[in-house]
């Protein structure tokens, strides 16, 4: 199931895939699906770091600064579980693990700006 949509897609059971396995439908409405490969701790981790985004743009009220860079934060866990960038099924699994480490470590990094970074490495 995309993490990114969660929320309206129930659990994974009841998720419609294109045949493809490339997008998941939600009401008739194709949403790129999340990266099969990435790995179950990576992707529990950039999901927990999407949902807190969310929460924080829906909590950034008037303040276009905080809005802004709680969106950033949502891109960057959207796109470390594929759903957003470059496709996942049009890149090799080294770009892949690159892209899901990279934007994990980003958000980690940005989490606790005072340690140094948790390496999802796999």
């Amino acid at each position: 199931m995309a993490a990114g949509n969660a929320e309206n897609a129930g659990n994974a059971e009841n998720t419609e895939y294109t045949e493809d396995g490339h997008f998941i439908v939600i009401k008739g409405r194709r949403w790129r699906a999340t990266d099969p490969h990435v790995p179950d701790d990576v992707k529990e981790r950039l999901v927990h770091h999407l949902m807190a985004a969310r929460r924080a743009v829906a909590a950034a009220g008037d303040d276009e600064e905080a809005r802004k860079a709680a969106r950033a934060r949502v891109q960057l866990a959207k796109t470390g579980l594929g759903e957003r960038g470059t496709a996942w099924w049009e890149q090799e699994l080294t770009e892949r693990r690159g892209r899901w480490n990279d934007c994990l470590r980003q958000l980690d990094d940005e989490e606790r700006p005072t340690s140094g970074s948790r390496s999802a490495e796999r």
